[in-house]
């Protein structure tokens, strides 16, 4: 009889060119619920199916957009479950919004390995680049993008030679990619003539936003079972480089936007991510709060305006004292369309 040990690729165990699968997710009232009650966003199309329908012309309700996002984060975690910390997001576009019920099916290809430098007392690691495609039901491409986990090498003092520079990473989204993924059907004027009191002020470029109300990071690995992500760092405290869970970084920038949408009531829906840079790491129980720069504001093809927002967000936890400290944890660059 042989004894086989099931766990995730070390850093040695990767290749450019490899492709990882995952079983396919059909997207439930059930996963909006769960993502609802951990989240507690008020974007309204994903709340309002009646909106919707108006909005969309269609008669299932929409997916919160940021759901998707971690549905297929999750996906693609197989290639990250020894991950010590996702370190950015490039390139990440809605290209199709997600209805209730479509069913998504992930690839993640490995697209660029760059070993850390190796330094006295400290093992081994190095940066996987990941494509990541997503697919519905009908062969559509739903979402297309790159992330980078840090992930141990199996020999502490190993010495891979990765040197990738990652430079075929696109830095931001290009216009044109923007421009295509508004949805050119819908029609925002039931959105945009149902607003509600009391009104909050229009915002112009440049402008400095702080949201006040904080959130309290709750059910972290309820959000990460939902969504099949199988992280290590995230579901056992002696496999995180702190002795305590990680939380998973799309639970920070879901906070994050569900803070952005109190100050932007009227969204339609989010765009695409310009890019997403994890600056430290975020525990259970850490108070998130967001303040956000109004960068470019155009007019949107179908209505409305597409606004980029640069947010900063920070996570503040006691300290040995007793005493709360803060930190900036991201800077997160996306496009909204809004109404």
């Amino acid at each position: 009889m042989a004894l086989h040990t099931i766990g995730g690729p070390f850093f040695e165990d990767f290749y450019n060119g490899q492709i990882f699968g995952a079983p396919a997710v059909t997207v439930t009232e059930g996963f909006c619920s769960i993502y609802q009650s951990i989240i507690g966003d008020r974007m309204r199309l994903s709340l309002d199916h009646e909106l919707t329908k108006k909005v969309t012309g269609r008669d299932r309700g929409i997916v919160h957009p940021m759901l998707v996002i971690n549905i297929v984060n999750g996906q693609t975690t197989y290639a990250s479950q020894n991950v010590k910390g996702n370190l950015f997001y490039r390139g990440l576009i809605m290209q199709l919004p997600v209805f209730v019920n479509d069913t998504l099916t992930t690839t993640t290809k490995v697209v660029g390995l760059n070993q850390n430098k190796n330094k006295p007392g400290r093992d081994a690691t190095g940066m996987v680049a990941l494509e990541i495609e997503t697919l519905n039901q009908n062969n559509e491409c739903v979402m297309r993008y790159w992330r980078c986990p840090m992930i141990p090498c199996r020999d502490p003092s190993a010495e891979t030679g990765h040197i990738d520079d990652f430079s075929e990473i696109p830095k931001s989204l290009s216009e044109e990619a923007i421009l295509a993924s508004v949805p050119s059907t819908w029609n925002i004027e039931p959105l945009m003539n149902s607003s509600f009191e009391p009104s909050l002020p229009s915002f112009q470029q440049q402008d400095r936003v702080v949201v006040t109300g904080q959130d309290t990071v709750t059910g972290a690995t309820e959000l990460v079972r939902l969504t099949g992500n199988i992280a290590f760092a995230h579901t056992d405290a002696s496999r995180s480089y702190l002795n305590k869970r990680l939380v998973y970084g799309g639970h920070t920038i879901s906070l994050a936007y569900a803070q952005v949408m109190r100050a932007i009531p009227d969204t339609v829906t989010l765009i695409g991510w310009q890019g997403c840079d994890h600056l430290g790491p975020v525990l259970e129980e850490d108070i998130i709060r967001s303040e956000f720069e109004v960068l470019n504001i155009k007019s949107a093809p179908s209505g409305g305006t597409l606004n980029e927002l640069k947010v900063d967000t920070f996570a503040k936890r006691l300290n040995q004292d007793d005493e709360y400290e803060e930190r900036q944890v991201l800077d997160w660059r996306l496009v909204i369309w809004v109404g």
